[in-house]
C-alpha cells in the first residue's frame, strides 16, 4: 500500500530524526584550586588597570617572560571583551587572555567572561582548557561556569564533517580560589539552568520537517522524565474541540501536523499556593497562511516556537535546581500553513472563553493560540502571575532592534521585576506603553473583535491579548521578536543562531521575587 502524503511527510521527517547525531558535543566542566598549570591550554582573565595576578606571574615566569612581552607587544591592556590568543609561547599550547575591564566583578561580568572562553573551548581541539581566576567573591567558579556553558553552545547535529578539527569535548576545568568547593553551587544551583537554556535553543534549532507539535511534546517529555513533583497534561484536538478551542484550532487547521495545548506543572512550594505561569507561543513553522510571507527569510520561521520553548525551558530550570515555588509552563503549539482547508482573512472565530474576533490576517496567528492557552491556564491553575512569551511582531524589531524585548503590562510592580530580573540575567527588556485607544484599531463591526489593524502593531497585538486577561490577574506580555534569533556573531554567552531568550529571564524572576514570598 503506498502511504498517503501526510503520512510519507512523517515518515521522512522521523527518519532524519533518528539518524541525526546529538546537536553538540559540550566539555564537561570541572573545578579545581587556583594555580598556574605548567603546561597545556589556559585561559587568564585580566584586569583593566590592575597589576597582573599570582597566576599570570607564574605563567609568565614559565615562559621566561614571553607572555609580558607579548601582552607588550599587542598593547593588550585587558579591555572589557579584548582577547589575545597567544599559540605556543612558552612550554604552552596555547595561552588566551581575556579582558574583563576596570569594573568590580558583578556575576554578570564573571558569565560573560566565562562566556568567552567557553567559545574559545567550543572552537579548540584542546582536550582540556584550563581558566584561571583569581578574585574571590562568592560563586564565582558557579558563575564562571554558567557562562562557559552557555558560550559552548553549538548546534552540529546535522552536519556530516568536522569543523576545522575542533572537537569542542573534552574538559573544562575552572581554577579559582575555592577550588573544588565551587561544583557544588554549580551542580546544583545553575547546571540546571544552563541545561535548559541548551533545551530551548535545540528545541528552536530544530528544521520544521523534524520538530512539529508532537514532537516539541515528545522532547519535553523525554526532557522532565523522572524529575520530581512534575505532571504533563497534553490537549489533542479533541479534548480542544469539545473545550471550544477555535482560535488555537483555527491556526493549526490547515497543516497535516495537528495542534497541541501542553502544560507542564511543578510543584515545589507549598502545597496550595497559586503558581507563577509562563504561556508561550509555539508555531513551529509559520509560513503565514493565506496571509502568507514573503519567502525571503522565511527559513527562520521555524523559530516562531521560541516563546512555547523558553517556557517550558524556563520550568525546567526550576525542576532541575528543586526551585521552592509552583510553576506552570504552558506551550500553545501549531503549525501554520496554507491548505485547502486553512483559515482565511474575514473568518470569525470563537474563543474558547466565548469571545469571538474577526480574522484581519492569518499571519497574526500568534495572538490566536496565545488567547486559548490563557484562558485554559487561568481557569484551570488560577495563577498568581502569568507572563505570556512570544515573537509577534516585526514591529517590536524596528522599535527595539536587537537590545529589548518588548514589555507590555499594566502592573507597575510586574514590570519594574521584570526589567531587574531581566537586567541581572543579561536578558534585557524594554517597557512599552499600553493605551486604551490600541483597542480602537481593533474594532469589528461583525465580531467583538479583530484579530489585528492599524498602528502600532506590537502595541495592538499586545492589547488584544490583553482582552483575555481576567481582572485582577497580574500579567505581563514579552514579545521577543527581535532577540530569539541572533544573525550575528551573537554575544558572549548567546551564540549566533537560537538564544534561548527567556529561560534565564523567568529563572531570575522567580528567584528574585517568588520562591520566599
Amino acid at each position: 500500500m503506498t502511504p498517503t502524503r501526510p503520512l510519507q511527510r512523517w515518515l521522512l521527517a522521523s527518519a532524519l530524526a533518528c539518524v541525526a547525531l546529538p546537536a553538540a558535543a559540550q566539555r564537561e566542566i570541572r573545578f579545581d584550586a587556583l594555580q598556574a598549570p605548567a603546561a597545556g591550554t589556559l585561559a587568564i582573565a585580566v584586569r583593566e588597570g590592575a597589576e597582573p595576578g599570582a597566576a599570570f606571574a607564574q605563567v609568565d615566569a614559565a615562559s621566561a617572560g614571553a607572555l609580558s612581552r607579548a601582552v607588550v607587544a599587542a598593547r593588550f591592556t585587558g579591555k572589557a571583551g579584548s582577547q589575545l590568543d597567544l599559540p605556543g609561547i612558552g612550554g604552552y599550547d596555547r595561552v588566551l587572555l581575556v579582558g574583563t575591564g576596570g569594573d568590580a566583578p558583578t556575576p554578570r561580568l564573571l558569565e560573560d567572561l566565562g562566556g568567552r572562553v567557553g567559545q574559545f573551548a567550543a572552537r579548540s581541539d584542546a582536550p582540556r582548557i584550563e581558566l584561571l581566576w583569581e578574585g574571590a567573591e562568592s560563586g564565582a567558579g558557579a558563575h564562571l561556569a554558567f557562562g562557559a556553558a552557555l558560550g559552548q553552545y553549538r548546534f552540529r547535529k546535522y552536519r556530516t564533517a568536522a569543523e576545522d578539527g575542533a572537537t569542542g569535548d573534552g574538559e573544562l576545568v575552572i581554577r579559582t580560589p575555592a577550588g573544588a568547593a565551587a561544583a557544588q553551587a554549580w551542580a546544583a544551583d545553575w547546571k540546571p539552568v544552563a541545561d535548559a537554556v541548551w533545551f530551548a535553543r535545540d528545541l528552536v534549532t530544530e528544521p520544521a520537517n523534524v520538530l512539529g507539535p508532537e514532537e516539541f511534546v515528545a522532547r519535553t517529555r523525554a526532557a522532565f522524565s523522572g524529575m520530581p513533583g512534575v505532571s504533563i497534561e497534553v490537549l489533542d484536538v479533541p479534548a480542544m474541540e469539545r473545550l471550544g478551542m477555535g482560535s488555537l484550532l483555527a491556526v493549526g487547521q490547515g497543516s497535516v501536523r495537528p495542534p497541541r495545548l501542553m502544560l507542564v506543572r511543578y510543584n515545589g512550594g507549598a502545597r496550595g499556593d497559586a503558581p507563577v505561569a509562563f504561556v508561550g507561543k509555539g508555531i513551529t513553522f509559520d509560513s503565514g497562511g493565506i496571509s502568507i510571507k514573503g519567502s525571503d527569510g522565511m527559513w527562520r520561521m521555524k523559530y516562531d516556537m521560541t516563546g512555547a520553548a523558553s517556557a517550558t525551558g524556563a520550568v525546567l530550570a526550576l525542576a532541575g535546581r528543586r526551585a521552592p515555588v509552583n510553576a506552570v509552563a504552558v506551550a500553545a503549539l501549531a503549525e501554520n500553513m496554507p491548505a485547502g482547508d486553512a483559515m482565511r482573512p474575514g473568518d470569525v472565530i470563537r474563543t474558547a472563553s466565548g469571545k469571538t474576533f474577526e480574522i484581519m490576517s492569518t499571519d497574526a496567528e500568534g495572538r490566536m493560540v496565545l488567547v486559548d492557552a490563557l484562558w485554559y491556564v487561568q481557569r484551570q491553575d488560577k495563577p498568581k502571575v502569568i507572563v505570556d512569551i512570544a515573537t509577534l511582531t516585526g514591529a517590536i524589531v524596528t522599535a527595539l532592534g536587537s537590545d529589548f524585548a518588548g514589555l507590555y503590562s499594566p502592573d507597575d510592580a510586574l514590570a519594574a521585576q521584570l526589567t531587574a530580573a531581566g537586567e541581572a540575567a543579561g536578558e534585557a527588556v524594554w517597557r512599552m506603553p499600553m493605551l486604551p485607544s490600541y483597542g480602537k484599531a481593533l474594532e469589528s463591526p461583525i465580531a467583538d473583535l479583530r484579530n489585528g489593524g492599524g498602528r502600532p502593531g506590537s502595541g495592538t497585538a499586545a492589547h488584544f491579548i490583553g482582552e483575555w486577561i481576567e481582572p485582577g490577574q497580574a500579567w505581563a506580555h514579552l514579545d521577543i521578536a527581535g532577540m530569539a534569533w541572533n544573525e550575528s556573531t551573537g554575544t558572549a554567552t548567546s551564540p549566533s543562531g537560537a538564544t534561548g531568550y527567556g529561560v534565564r529571564l523567568f529563572d531570575r524572576f522567580v528567584r528574585e521575587y517568588h520562591e520566599n514570598d
